[in-house]
């Protein structure tokens, strides 16, 4: 051990989370950290950062200032924000030692700084760079415009706040972003509302569903053809990655991406350059790259039914979407406003949900998510006729359904 390592430990209190974009560093501080007392814990970037003290009550960052997803002042304004008695400890070391063997030490040199509420940070770092963390506005008031629902969404359950407010603060970089969450949950509408947010707004937005398209065609719609490439290519085509130039693409169920395709998938992710089936010529494309799956993409690493360099590229700047059931408070928003759509399709003045109908929504445990709920809603529209009221026989599919429990 260093010999910087065991007066660390004495600064350090409660839970730690070391946050570091260079896998061997994190894994060198998990084992080089003398830390009984506390739980020792690793963060990707940024991003996985903020996610991971969401969910634990984490007493120190040790915060490598290199991360790529976020700016490191960005993040420091945020977390002097929300967790005004984490103490933050950054991180100088060497890149190319980091990437080194991981039974090497690495040769560390740590410099504690503890964020306070109403103090500036600024701390001075071995090799004459300076990082200045200026005092953030009135956190009450700034937390309002970050937590505002993304267009096309609707929600103000803690949960969904958490996504708006990680959703903005990713939007304005092409970091990669990886939505995971059930089926039904809304990943597009999310992607979608980051492209919105994004400096690429103006640019396409190019969705492959990558369930959808047979693995013997794959390749021709994701990369493009020239004529001649394969019997029934007429005539020469760009793929739906090329057609995403200056906008975002959004690789949709990516975990069924099958090895082969992942393999070429994975140049294009790290080199930006595409190359079409049929040619040798190389073509440059500029699109920010958004992914989303179902499945624990993690479990299929394991399985080696997804590439574990290909995940670690997608998975950057994670969000994890909730199902219905854990949005407390939102279901009923989301369907008066779904009722409301119908209402203003047909032309038919607004209806309302009675009381015994709005209970039933509530406790419906919903396993098709927002989905379901849309449809349900349109099915009750129907039924109730010239009614201005939907009642709960309205809602008869739900009425005894084996998923009607109490929260």
């Amino acid at each position: 051990m260093s010999a910087a390592m065991p007066m660390l430990a004495k600064e350090l209190k409660g839970k730690v989370l070391v946050a570091s974009p260079y896998a061997p560093l994190r894994q060198q501080m998990l084992k080089r950290l003398d830390v009984p007392h506390a739980t020792v814990s690793e963060a990707q970037g940024g991003a996985d950062a903020l996610l991971k003290l969401e969910k634990t009550d984490f007493g120190t960052l040790l915060l490598d200032p290199r991360i790529e997803d976020l700016d490191v002042g960005e993040l420091m304004a945020t977390l002097r924000g929300r967790y005004p008695d984490l103490d933050v400890i950054l991180m100088e070391s060497d890149p190319a030692r980091d990437e080194g063997a991981i039974d090497r030490p690495a040769e560390a040199s740590m410099v504690s700084g503890v964020l306070k509420a109403k103090i500036p940070v600024a701390q001075s770092f071995p090799g004459g760079r300076q990082y200045s963390f200026p005092i953030s506005p009135d956190p009450a008031e700034s937390m309002e415009a970050r937590t505002r629902p993304v267009a096309g969404m609707i929600g103000r359950s803690p949960r969904m706040q958490q996504i708006y407010r990680l959703a903005r603060l990713v939007a304005p970089r092409d970091t990669a972003v990886l939505i995971v969450g059930e089926t039904g949950t809304g990943k597009e509408l999310v992607a979608r509302g980051i492209h919105d947010l994004s400096r690429r707004n103006k640019g396409p937005f190019v969705v492959v569903n990558c369930a959808a398209i047979p693995e013997s065609l794959l390749e021709a719609e994701l990369f493009g053809f020239t004529r001649g490439a394969f019997t029934g290519a007429f005539q020469s085509r760009l793929g739906r990655i090329h057609a995403a130039h200056g906008g975002t693409l959004l690789l949709d169920e990516v975990g069924e991406l099958p090895l082969s395709m992942q393999a070429k998938l994975l140049r294009f992710v790290q080199e930006g350059e595409v190359q079409r089936l049929g040619s040798a010529d190389v073509f440059r494309v500029d699109a920010r790259l958004i992914a989303s799956t179902n499945a624990d993409l993690l479990q299929r690493v394991r399985e080696k039914q997804f590439r574990e360099d290909l995940y670690y590229r997608l998975s950057v700047f994670p969000l994890d979407l909730p199902p219905l059931r854990e949005r407390t408070g939102d279901t009923l928003s989301l369907a008066q406003h779904f009722l409301h759509g119908f209402c203003r399709e047909s032309g038919v003045a607004l209806k309302m949900f009675g009381p015994d109908a709005a209970d039933l929504l509530q406790r419906y445990h919903w396993p098709g998510n927002v989905r379901e709920l849309q449809h349900a809603v349109e099915r009750a529209f129907v039924l109730a006729e010239e009614n201005p009221q939907i009642r709960a026989e309205n809602l008869a599919m739900l009425a005894g359904a084996p998923n009607l429990t109490k929260f």
